[in-house]
């Protein structure tokens, strides 16, 4: 998830001193997913099969003990707990995010882990003094959700110091329309996915494209890869549940989908009678090293 709605206002936000900006042509105007408990929950429940991914991506780009990361978009803060364990007591994470919700149970699940070097706050990180640098900017399915994620990681990366790291994961729906294709039911549910986040402003084809996004960015060519998931049977009947509310409010056509009290059954029995395995989209991950010398504008 990431920012608020809204088109003028500029927020400025105090963390000690640190000074967070929020840049109107940044926002996103409208998280299809929306922020309820059950999205939540969701959100928990998919990242439990995404961690092992996120781990290797950081762990590759080097972070490691001892860094201050900055995590963008961080819902209700997996990819944070994450790096607040890799950074270690010494280390520092900042999450990012726009829902105070999300902020509230983000920030009672670090409390339950007992970790003291995370905090969040709502806030776009658009510009911090350069004597409190990040050593990494992180993010995981939060650039195809920005209307300008070229602008966004540019800005990002006069956050992080020169030889720090620039990491994120973003989906790569393309294997998944094509296993979707040839189930009748999950191609609806894959139809209407693709039309709702299409028409909330997502970009759903930003994950072949990380590394022009990257170098659009002025980052060097970043180390990539595109790993296949697996084991994740409920995440398309999940994700169609969260998406039902805007897709309601998009006036779109729900009768392909039928009951959606049975509808996690009915995905789960067409992917047994056609005996295949669960459609799911495949990760794309990339990562960049700022250059040590000054970025061109």
């Amino acid at each position: 998830m990431w920012l608020p709605g809204g088109n003028e206002a500029v927020i400025r936000i105090e963390r000690g001193n640190i000074a967070f900006y929020m840049a109107a042509n940044h926002l996103t105007p409208q998280y299809a997913l929306g922020s309820t408990e059950a999205e939540h929950e969701r959100l928990i429940r998919q990242a439990a099969w995404l961690t092992v991914h996120t781990e290797r991506l950081f762990r590759e780009a080097g972070i490691g003990p001892g860094q201050r990361v900055l995590d963008l978009g961080a819902g209700v803060g997996d990819v944070s707990l994450l790096a607040a364990r890799l950074v270690g007591a010494s280390g520092e994470v900042v999450g990012i995010e726009r829902d105070p919700r999300s902020i509230a149970r983000a920030a009672a699940r670090t409390a339950d882990a007992g970790l003291r070097n995370v905090s969040f706050t709502q806030s776009d990180a658009t510009q911090i003094p350069p004597d409190k640098s990040f050593d990494a900017a992180v993010g995981r399915y939060i650039l195809c959700f920005l209307p300008d994620p070229v602008a966004v990681l540019r800005s990002v990366s006069q956050l992080v110091r020169p030889g720090g790291v620039l990491a994120f994961q973003e989906p790569d729906w393309r294997a998944f329309h094509r296993q979707a294709a040839g189930l009748p039911l999950w191609s609806a549910g894959s139809v209407l996915m693709d039309e709702t986040f299409r028409r909330s402003g997502a970009d759903v084809q930003i994950g072949p494209a990380l590394s022009r996004v990257f170098q659009e960015a002025g980052l060097p060519p970043p180390s990539t890869r595109t790993d296949t998931l697996q084991g994740a049977e409920q995440w398309m009947p999940d994700c169609l549940h969260s998406l039902r509310p805007r897709m309601t409010q998009l006036n779109l056509s729900l009768e392909t989908l039928g009951d959606f009290e049975t509808l996690s059954e009915r995905l789960h029995a067409e992917v047994k009678a056609f005996n295949t395995s669960t459609p799911l989209p495949d990760l794309a991950s990339a990562w960049s090293r700022k250059p040590a010398s000054k970025m061109s504008s």
